[in-house]
């Protein structure tokens, strides 16, 4: 059984963008890795974090050269990436779609606004467009209750969303 990061055809980005590989590999050899594993895994999420930065997602080329560079198990990498839902080791659309579910806006009728979403964009929850422009995904409280329902593209937040909102979100990211 293979895990999602794993089954794909994609290219192999650290052939495909030298440039990135390079610049990453600049970034993990700043750091003070030193011996102690412990130490090294203190370096993994940060690591993480700007190997997501830097190619848009994490597959599993790059994770084999984050642990490999930490010489940390890939058990390690991929369980702090599946772990953490700010981490995504398939390729993220540019127009990244969030549905706060959490309490307040789910009372709100956050599920009909996700559901108007999969509805316009032809997309289920988690998945990106073959195009990659749009990717839809939940997430569990973006800190705005008083504006529920909370829709976040990219970095934009749109309060007190309805359904009917959803067609000129959608056009605004054109």
């Amino acid at each position: 059984m293979t895990c999602s990061c794993c089954s794909d055809n994609r290219p192999n980005l650290l052939e495909t963008y030298p440039e990135k590989r390079q610049k990453l590999d600049e970034y993990i050899s700043k750091l003070d890795l030193g011996d102690d594993m412990e130490r090294r895994k203190g370096f993994l999420i940060g690591c993480l974090h700007e190997a997501q930065h830097i190619f848009g997602y994490l597959p599993r080329e790059v994770q084999e050269l984050v642990g490999k560079r930490l010489r940390l198990q890939q058990s390690d990498v991929y369980g702090v990436i599946s772990f953490y839902s700010f981490f995504t080791d398939q390729p993220v659309g540019k127009y990244k779609i969030n549905v706060c579910t959490g309490t307040a806006c789910f009372v709100r009728g956050a599920d009909k606004i996700l559901e108007e979403f999969k509805s316009k964009l032809g997309l289920e929850e988690g998945q990106s467009s073959a195009d990659l422009k749009f990717t839809l995904t939940s997430i569990r409280c973006v800190g705005a209750c008083s504006l529920a329902p909370v829709v976040m593209v990219n970095d934009r937040v749109y309060g007190n969303v309805t359904a009917k909102m959803v067609p000129e979100i959608i056009k605004n990211c054109e």
